[in-house]
């Protein structure tokens, strides 16, 4: 890659997760960069059919748990790699938002794309069949802190967590679909607006810990290498200790809520104050405004983005 092993220091890369998937992601880079199509070939050998779906559909299809998330990490790899070949400088850091967390791994070069890919794939079947359709849920909760919705949890019969804490003002429950429903209702009386989310199954809630199980045997079956940075894992928010740890923190993530907050502010402690979104969609650019609302952040969709965040990051 033409940018060699230079380093931006102040640069950290984002990877997004479920949700930001759209038909035509990843095209315009297969098309114009040689690197992001090795990227995308590789993934199509792994999963014959992945780029099909990913450019013609259709969009349920693509919905489908276990078939955004290999889309996703495809779609995140290409456009790093494009990136990457266009003359961008590593960042020092990166993180990436669930699913996203093995696209930051692939981009550190500590995973293969064929490898991320298959286990994704995996883990997004797990998921699906841990339980049954249309007994979980999930719901964002807005104009509450966290600890608010925590407590509105703890006093409701069944199982319902908090899933995904994305911003301050923004954070996702998941569990029984009866129990969320009824923490909903007592969120709503003390004021929070609740959103109830199209989702196939209850990620990141306890209820996933048969997904988990079954995902352990994949992850400890995959090669995983020392990354080229630094990566600030979703379960506690701060660096990968060790390469060989990755495998633990990916199975941990399944049933762990994804701290997304915690971790853009541990990035910005450790030096970066530009973020590149990787992949598909704006989701994490978004976030990261609003939880640091003085940071510079961009996300490189296509080939016109790309140009404009090598600008930011020269």
């Amino acid at each position: 890659m033409s940018a060699g092993d230079a380093t931006d220091a102040a640069l950290a890369a984002l990877f997004p997760g479920q949700g930001s998937q759209v038909i035509g992601m990843a095209r315009a880079f297969y098309d114009a960069s040689p690197a992001a199509r090795d990227v995308l070939d590789q993934a199509e050998a792994a999963l014959p059919g992945l780029l099909e779906l990913m450019w013609e559909g259709p969009a349920e299809t693509l919905q489908l748990t276990a078939n955004q998330q290999p889309a996703l990490v495809a779609a995140g790899a290409a456009a790093f790699a494009a990136y990457r070949e266009a003359g961008g400088p590593l960042p020092r850091y990166a993180a990436g938002h669930s699913l996203g967390e093995y696209t930051a791994h692939v981009a550190a070069g500590s995973l293969s794309v064929a490898e991320a890919v298959k286990l994704v794939r995996a883990r997004g079947s797990y998921m699906q069949e841990a339980v049954p359709e249309g007994a979980g849920a999930m719901a964002a909760v807005m104009k509450l802190d966290a600890a608010a919705i925590r407590n509105a949890c703890q006093h409701v019969d069944g199982v319902v967590e908090v899933a995904n804490l994305n911003a301050p003002g923004q954070t996702v429950i998941s569990g029984e679909a009866t129990a969320v429903a009824a923490a909903a209702e007592r969120l709503k009386a003390d004021g929070g607006r609740v959103v109830p989310l199209k989702v196939s199954a209850p990620f990141h809630c306890s209820l996933m810990q048969p997904a988990a199980d079954r995902l352990a045997a994949d992850l400890a079956a995959a090669s995983f290498g020392e990354p080229a940075f630094g990566i600030v894992c979703n379960v506690t928010a701060d660096l990968l200790p060790a390469a060989d740890e990755a495998p633990a923190m990916l199975e941990r993530q399944v049933t762990s809520p994804v701290r997304w907050v915690e971790s853009v502010k541990t990035l910005r402690a450790l030096g970066a104050r530009r973020f590149l979104e990787f992949g598909s969609g704006k989701v994490l650019t978004g976030l990261v405004g609003r939880i640091l609302p003085d940071a510079e952040a961009h996300a490189v969709t296509d080939m016109e983005s790309l140009r404009v965040a090598l600008g930011e990051a020269a």
